[in-house]
């Protein structure tokens, strides 16, 4: 099997003579002009979000002490010298938020960071309290900025949990997650009749779903959105294994497969930010670049769809 490190070797091979070099339906000029990073309003506060987070399902289930911790120092300076904020975790991924927590605290980098976390797996408010309270000391924080019912788990009671916390001044936001296409249209139901201030879902090229109900609502209610498994799950890479870069990637400043599946996913106005795990540095870097340059038009999108398969 291909692996990315393969393909973001292989992405300065571009395919010319493309019919579709129209500019993109939305610039980033200014961003670009300014070295900043793509930023997204959440709605609910009219704050600004860079476009590019990250993930820690994985990447972060790691031992202290190993040479992956060692790496994950380096990959959460890249992620905040790019502009980054924003991490997604939960105290469901294993030990992820035992691992995240030090690393922040020790780098003196928790009041750079948007702490995305989840009550997951728990039912009863006094669970679901127990379970954020642990959360906060793995975290070494007092706070976060985004509590999520993770996978609709118990949603009504953790719902209102956390918009008990969000009235304590513990929490910033509130949300609603899931990652299965299956679970897309009960997702939507909730998200209509409670009106969250973030919902995370699952969308790629491969996986537009979301497409159909959850991002018209969102856009309609001013729900800002996280987009997982951009990759589906390391997928995409195998699909274009054999493939190059359509020839107007750098057109987009894009460089790899990597940058263009994100920059898929951020085309989509609905999109507020991308959250691809990742323990390597490199990958880091490569995942940020997606952030910067124009997004994609509606003749690009079509066709990076048909290509990709």
């Amino acid at each position: 099997m291909s692996t990315r490190r393969q393909f973001i070797g292989q992405s300065s091979a571009v395919l010319a003579g493309s019919s579709l070099l129209g500019t993109s339906w939305l610039s980033l000029a200014e961003a670009a002009s300014e070295g900043t990073m793509l930023k997204r309003t959440i709605p609910a506060s009219g704050e600004a979000l860079p476009a590019i987070g990250m993930g820690t399902s994985g990447s972060f289930e790691i031992t202290p002490g190993s040479p992956e911790y060692q790496a994950l120092k380096e990959v959460l300076k890249r992620f905040f010298d790019g502009g980054a904020t924003l991490i997604d975790t939960a105290p469901t991924y294993s030990n992820a938020e035992d691992v995240l927590g030090p690393l922040l605290a020790d780098a003196k980098l928790r009041p750079k960071a948007f702490i995305a976390t989840k009550l997951s797996g728990v039912v009863g408010r006094d669970k679901g309290l127990a379970q954020f309270q642990k959360t906060l000391k793995s975290l070494r924080t007092d706070k976060v900025e985004l509590l999520q019912v993770h996978n609709l788990g118990d949603w009504k009671t953790q719902l209102a949990l956390a918009r008990e916390l969000k009235q304590q001044g513990k929490v910033k936001y509130t949300g609603i997650t899931h990652y299965l296409d299956s679970a897309h249209d009960q997702l939507a139901d909730v998200v209509q009749e409670t009106k969250p201030d973030f919902l995370q879902i699952n969308y790629s090229v491969t996986n537009r779903g979301a497409e159909k109900r959850l991002f018209p609502i969102a856009k309609e209610l001013g729900i800002a959105v996280l987009a997982n498994r951009n990759f589906n799950d390391g997928k995409l890479f195998n699909q274009v294994k054999d493939k190059a870069l359509p020839g107007w990637a750098k057109e987009v400043g894009v460089s790899s497969w990597a940058q263009m599946f994100l920059k898929f996913c951020l085309s989509h106005e609905a999109v507020t930010s991308v959250i691809p795990a990742t323990g390597k540095p490199e990958r880091q870097s490569d995942n940020l670049k997606a952030g910067f340059g124009p997004l994609l038009s509606a003749a690009q999108k079509q066709e990076l769809i048909q290509l990709v398969g």
